[in-house]
């Protein structure tokens, strides 16, 4: 029996890690979506989205241009070149803030984003996600925008500038406010998981078991036949 009951307590601890595994996945705001409105400027070949509903911005350059990303004080912050190249400028405050989702960072002696661009290549991926707070809420109380908490809020519109080759361009979109679900994951679901997950597990163990005993009384009969 105690064998069984290793079994229950560990099938229990499964379903509930399993079913809480996405909750605390992401890293952005379960209060809060950032929504990409309009993309112009770029080329064909160069895709953006919004990672982890507020958290971060990706671009992806398949073009034979160069895309380059402005920070906070319009200097070059990121480039992505046509062979895939990605790398960050050195010189731009963005590089450190971005590494903190509020900005709590030191930035270096020397970085204020008014000099030459310093390029640090980073990978050839053709790739660059990054934490922007212009996209989501910097402050940690509710928005002033938002009466209700139950009702899905507008809390403000955002840019980001970018040129593609000689030409300028932007991702525009929108933040909001966003209800949660009641509850979370369904208890419901949680406690037949379990159930599923321990009826299988027992009839592993009550099969191996019958095995067990028969092969035992086979060898008892044949060893009382000498």
């Amino acid at each position: 029996m105690s064998r069984l009951r290793s079994i229950t307590v560990a099938a229990v601890a499964t379903a509930f890690a399993v079913t809480a595994a996405p909750a605390t996945a992401h890293k952005g705001s379960p209060d809060f979506e950032s929504t990409i409105t309009a993309v112009t400027g770029l080329p064909d070949g160069v895709d953006v989205s919004v990672l982890n509903r507020d958290d971060s911005l990706s671009i992806v350059n398949r073009s034979d241009e160069t895309v380059v990303l402005y920070g906070y004080e319009s200097e070059p912050y990121a480039r992505i070149d046509p062979d895939g190249t990605v790398a960050v400028n050195q010189d731009s405050t963005a590089t450190y803030l971005n590494e903190d989702r509020y900005g709590k960072v030191t930035i270096p002696d020397g970085v204020d984003s008014k000099g030459p661009a310093r390029w640090k290549t980073l990978d050839r991926s053709g790739r660059f996600a990054w934490h922007d707070h212009r996209i989501h809420w910097m402050a940690s109380g509710r928005p002033p925008q938002v009466k209700d908490p139950d009702v899905r809020t507008k809390v403000f519109d955002w840019k980001i500038d970018l040129r593609a080759g000689d030409r300028p361009a932007t991702i525009r979109g929108v933040l909001e406010w966003t209800p949660r679900d009641d509850g979370g994951a369904p208890v419901a679901a949680i406690v037949g998981f379990a159930v599923l997950l321990l009826g299988s597990l027992i009839f592993v163990v009550l099969v191996r078991r019958r095995r067990r005993d028969v092969t035992g009384a086979a060898t008892q009969t044949e060893k009382e036949s000498w």
